[in-house]
């Protein structure tokens, strides 16, 4: 931002104290502006506590057009993000607030400790240090902009309604997958009033229901299910294929290999109704050796014994088995054993927004310009998960808030130095044009 002796630093209010907003508040205060950060939990970071407690996985360390292809059909948007700070970047970044990091078997990147605390005491302990106020218990509610092109926001705080002016807002307020932690979606009205356009919020990383039997939904729910390939092709031909575990819950499928393909899943139930996963029980077999072991005499054994046996299959595979296959397969090698290698999940339903680990949907990046501000309100700038992305578990979610945070910081110091310099610019009065 343009050094302007003559006037104070501008006043930039940051909305939302996820990972977006505080990396928002860090780059701001870094270029010299003025940071009020506000939040309408009692504290910030809540979220990335919550995402630290099986070990904060900070980002991914795969190549990069791999990594950049985890965010679908908004790589192309998300890329400039990614490529100015990206996972080697991050991982710097976390190294200068005193957290080493390392590269799990998976390629996932987590601190050595595997822990959210100390990251996040040692980040608000800089951003501190750096100048800027945080504002918790203050739900921003509404705003009013002025002729002079500040902002007046609105909040509502314990000690009621409260007014605060802005030369430019960073709005990073997650998005409706943790009202409890306060990404509640309730902003999404917000800007829709101010006319925005806004794609509506749905759940990402999320489980399925297939509407079990009382039998296996009582006995085998909280089962895992590993190794399993699972397989679909959706409505425009295209197969999916990924390879991982899941479990059973109460009333259908969760867990890292159904997030995976989540939103493939999810796209598929909301256009036919229902998406049917191929879920392979022995990806170390293939057909013909199943069948060659299924076929093999079992003489007084139980088939039960027989799958454990000459297949180690058993417990909750066989329970899906019985659950998802016609009783008369299981008399023939080459039905059963098809089934075993190719076996039909039907999914009806995603499960509820606020059960999911993060959303899809939110601010269409088409109202964006490449700053990553609001085209039709100028000096306001969005960032994080309330923008229209999604991505797998596995560090990408972190990576993308982060790097929208950090980006959209920047916009606002350069958009504030177009205006600086701009009204710096002595103009000919008498042809009303620069000189």
């Amino acid at each position: 931002m343009k050094d302007r002796s003559s006037s104070p630093p501008a006043r930039v209010a940051v909305i939302g104290g996820g990972p977006a907003g505080l990396m928002a508040a860090e780059a701001l205060s870094a270029g010299g502006a003025t940071v009020d950060l506000y939040d309408a939990m009692p504290s910030v970071g809540r979220k990335l506590l919550i995402a630290g407690k099986g070990g904060l996985n900070l980002t991914h360390s795969e190549p990069a057009a791999m990594f950049r292809s985890r965010y679908g059909s908004r790589q192309d948007q998300l890329t400039p993000l990614l490529d100015a700070f990206g996972p080697a970047a991050l991982r710097e970044w976390a190294r200068g607030l005193g957290v080493e990091t390392f590269v799990g078997s998976s390629g996932r990147v987590f601190p050595t400790d595997m822990k959210a605390a100390p990251l996040l005491r040692a980040w608000l302990q800089r951003l501190r240090g750096a100048g800027v106020v945080f504002h918790v218990r203050h739900r921003w509610c509404g705003w009013t902009r002025s002729s002079t092109g500040s902002t007046r926001l609105d909040y509502a705080t314990p000690d009621g309604e409260q007014q605060r002016e802005a030369a430019a807002v960073v709005l990073a307020l997650g998005g409706g997958s943790w009202p409890k932690l306060g990404s509640d979606g309730r902003w999404c009205a917000l800007l829709e009033q101010a006319g925005i356009p806004v794609a509506p919020l749905r759940p990402a990383n999320c489980g399925f229901d297939v509407g079990w039997s009382p039998y296996l939904s009582e006995r085998f729910a909280g089962a895992a299910i590993k190794p399993v390939v699972a397989s679909l092709v959706d409505s425009a031909g295209v197969q999916h294929r990924r390879q991982g575990e899941f479990v059973l819950t109460a009333s259908g499928l969760e867990g890292s290999l159904i997030y995976a393909l989540s939103a493939v899943l999810r796209d598929e139930i909301a256009s036919r109704g229902s998406a049917t996963l191929h879920l392979d029980l022995l990806p170390g077999h293939d057909l013909a050796r199943v069948v060659s072991e299924l076929a093999r005499p079992r003489g007084a054994r139980s088939l039960s014994s027989h799958l454990q046996s000459r297949l180690q299959l058993k417990g909750a595979k066989v329970a899906l088995l019985h659950e998802c296959v016609a009783a008369s397969n299981f008399a023939h090698p080459e039905s059963l054993g098809a089934a075993i290698k190719s076996l039909p999940v039907r999914l009806i339903a995603a499960r509820p927004l606020d059960e999911a680990i993060s959303s899809a949907g939110g601010v269409c990046f088409e109202a964006l310009d490449e700053r990553l501000m609001l085209r039709q309100l100028p000096g306001v700038f969005c960032a994080g998960e309330m923008l229209d992305w999604e991505a797998p578990t596995g560090g990408y979610l972190l990576s993308a808030c982060l790097a929208s945070g950090r980006a959209a910081g920047l916009g606002v110091l350069a958009w504030l130095n177009d205006q600086y310099s701009s009204a710096d610019t002595p103009t000919d009065s008498s042809h009303g044009r620069q000189s």
